[in-house]
């Protein structure tokens, strides 16, 4: 009796240590659209996602290329991948640009952009499939929107709109920002700190978060610090440290000399975790002039990813009379469509950091090549949306005097 009660019991055991996540970097398993997830799932890590990335691209030299725009502290290059049908050459064409993993610990947000370079890869040169089997091809595209009222939700992608998107779109990913991050597991990055100011002779900590080191509206927490939780930020040792100046990490230095010699007309950010999405003004809540435009494109996003659209910003409802000041200065999204017009969003992927839920995961995976294909769609007609949806921001004076007040402090 003892024997066979000591059996089950870790036949049981075995069993639990199977379908519970170990560590950070597995989920449970699952057939998912066909496609069985072995146990455990694996998260990429930088080596293995540097392996595949060199496959596709070796496998797909006609439509892929593989370039570092940088080498962090530790070593590692910052990949980034183009997608396109003439991709050695630099097109008249709109530019779209899709990035994962400022934030280390947050593996969802490497992991779509990844999926979606592997999924373009893998469809571009197949013939058009039934998925389905129902007798009919790419009838039920990755939109959110049942196209063939057949109970099922986008089971027919269409291999034609992947080549589509590649003839009229330069797409640019740069899946993994903060490798040294993803490999120490934790959100900064791993460069070290000489005090809050620089002038530290010797390390005092380690790492600044990326996601706050971008350079708009970057003064504004020395002129209203209870507004940006300024003693947080400036402090090395928490895990929002902005870094001791703008542009100070060699991550966000890559990406702002990328983005000033190209022409991108939208951006996603990857990010974990929450299922919902936010656009400018992070450090406001004054309305962008291109409000309608961004809702626009939200709602379209929603519908496919079925994330909350966060049109009252992060923190607050966005007013029309004396805006106020709060939230996130530093982020991408400000800096790419405050410097550079960009239509920038970030996406928070997902129900937890790291997701443990399998079906979460292959959700967020699947329902953003949606995501990603539209906005690549999208940007066929930015610039003439920009130019029809623009709306001057009342008392837009505000806005435009506190800017005005921070130049003429810092010089800038």
């Amino acid at each position: 009796m003892f024997k066979k009660n000591s059996i089950a019991l870790l036949t049981s055991f075995i069993l639990i240590i199977t379908i519970i996540p170990a560590g950070n970097s597995t989920i449970n398993n699952v057939e998912y659209r066909g496609v069985n997830v072995t146990i455990p799932y694996e998260y990429y890590n930088y080596s293995s996602m540097t392996q595949v990335l060199n496959e596709l691209a070796t496998n797909n030299p006609d439509i892929m290329s593989l370039t570092s725009i940088g080498v962090t502290y530790e070593g590692r290059d910052i990949w980034m991948v183009k997608l396109s049908d003439n991709v050695n050459v630099e097109e008249d064409e709109p530019e779209v640009l899709l990035m994962g993993a400022h934030h280390g610990d947050e593996r969802p947000s490497f992991e779509v952009p990844i999926y979606f370079i592997k999924h373009v890869c893998d469809k571009y040169n197949m013939e058009n499939t039934d998925d389905d089997n129902d007798g009919l091809i790419n009838e039920d595209i990755i939109d959110g929107i049942d196209n063939d009222d057949d109970g099922l939700l986008d089971e027919d992608p269409s291999e034609d709109r992947i080549r589509e998107v590649l003839e009229k779109t330069e797409i640019y990913i740069i899946p993994m920002i903060n490798p040294d991050g993803v490999e120490y597991e934790w959100r900064k990055n791993r460069e070290p700190n000489y005090g809050p100011d620089g002038t530290s002779d010797v390390i005092t900590s380690y790492g600044v978060d990326l996601n706050r080191n971008y350079g708009y509206a970057w003064y504004y927490p020395d002129f209203f610090p209870d507004k940006y939780y300024y003693e947080y930020i400036t402090d090395e040792n928490t895990w929002v440290y902005r870094g001791e100046e703008a542009f100070s990490e060699i991550e966000t230095q890559a990406v702002k000399n990328f983005v000033e010699t190209h022409n991108i007309s939208i951006s996603l950010s990857y990010h974990d975790y929450g299922e919902w999405m936010i656009f400018p003004w992070m450090h406001s809540s004054s309305r962008t002039p291109h409000e309608k435009l961004f809702r626009s494109i939200g709602y379209n996003m929603s519908r496919i990813n079925k994330y909350e659209l966060k049109i009252y910003g992060q923190y607050g409802e966005r007013e029309y009379f004396l805006p106020q000041l709060f939230g996130t200065p530093g982020s991408s999204e400000n800096w790419l469509y405050g410097e550079h017009e960009i239509i920038a969003f970030t996406i928070e992927l997902c129900s937890h950091r790291p997701e443990f839920n399998v079906n979460r995961l292959l959700d967020a995976l699947w329902n953003h090549i949606g995501v990603n294909l539209y906005v690549c769609e999208r940007s066929w007609t930015i610039e003439d949306d920009k130019k029809d949806y623009y709306d001057k921001v009342p008392n837009q004076w505000i806005s435009d005097l506190l800017d005005s007040l921070v130049a003429l402090k810092y010089h800038k």
